[in-house]
C-alpha cells in the first residue's frame, strides 16, 4: 500500500527585520529651541515673531523667492529690541532677525508693571499713543503693539495704533515711544533737584467740648 507524502515547505528567515508598517508613523517632533539668555541682565530672554513677508523675482527658470522676518527679542524686565532678517528660507530669516534683534536690545523706564506717563510717538506714517493703567489692567493691544510691549515687561496699558498698519511702522513706533519714557528720578536728577518727600497729613486732634456757662441774669430794670 502506497502512501503519499507531501513535504513541508521550508521558510527562509532574511536577515533584515522590517518593523510592521503602521509602526512608526506620525509627525515628527521638532526639537525645542534652546533657550538664550541675556549677556547684561543674565535672564532668559524671549523672542516673538511678528510679520513674515515673502517676495518674488521672475528670473529666467521662474521665479525667486525671499523671506523677511521682523523678530522682537526681550528679558520682560525692562530690556527689548527687534531685528528684521532677511535670507531666502523663513527658518534662515527668523534666525538673521533674532540675532539682529539681540544684538541691538535698550533699556526702557518702566515704573512697576506699567509705564511712567502717557506718550504718543509716530514713525513715518504708522503713530501710537500709550497710556499708563491700573494693576488688573492687561495689555489691551493690538497684535503688533502687544508683542513688543509684553518683551519689554508691560503688563498694565492702554493703547491705540493710528494711521499705518505697516508692521515694521508699528513696532519702530512703539519702540521710540518706549525709548522716549522717563520716570521722576531721571527728570529731577537732570535738573538737579532733590525729591521731597511730602508727609501725609494728620488727623484733626479731637476738640473737647467747653463746659456750659450758667445763663446770665437779667439787667435789673429801675
Amino acid at each position: 500500500m502506497e502512501t503519499n507524502t507531501v513535504a513541508e515547505p521550508t521558510k527562509v528567515e532574511s536577515g533584515d527585520h522590517r518593523p510592521a508598517r503602521g509602526s512608526g508613523r506620525g509627525r515628527r517632533s521638532r526639537p525645542e529651541p534652546e533657550p538664550t539668555f541675556d549677556e547684561q541682565s543674565g535672564k532668559e530672554l524671549v523672542e516673538k515673531v511678528v510679520f513674515i513677508n515673502r517676495s518674488s523675482k521672475v528670473v529666467k527658470g521662474g521665479r525667486r523667492f525671499n523671506f523677511s522676518a521682523l523678530i522682537v527679542v526681550g528679558d520682560r524686565h525692562g530690556r527689548v529690541g527687534v531685528g528684521l532678517g532677511k535670507a531666502g528660507e523663513v527658518a534662515d530669516a527668523i534666525r538673521k532677525g533674532g540675532e539682529m534683534a539681540r544684538s541691538e536690545m535698550v533699556g526702557v523706564s518702566l515704573k512697576d508693571a506699567t509705564i511712567p506717563h502717557e506718550v504718543f510717538s509716530h514713525y513715518c506714517g504708522a503713530r501710537v499713543l500709550l497710556r499708563p493703567a491700573s494693576p488688573g489692567t492687561g495689555v489691551i493691544a493690538g497684535k503688533t503693539v502687544r508683542a513688543v510691549l509684553e518683551s519689554a515687561g508691560v503688563k498694565d496699558v492702554l493703547t491705540k495704533s493710528l494711521g499705518s498698519k505697516n508692521a515694521a511702522n508699528v513696532v519702530k513706533a512703539t519702540l521710540q515711544a518706549l525709548l522716549s519714557l522717563r520716570l521722576r528720578e531721571e527728570i529731577y536728577s537732570g535738573r538737579g533737584l532733590e525729591i521731597k518727600k511730602v508727609q501725609a497729613p494728620k488727623a484733626p486732634e479731637e476738640v473737647s467740648p467747653s463746659p456750659s456757662l450758667p445763663p446770665s441774669p437779667p439787667p435789673a430794670t429801675a
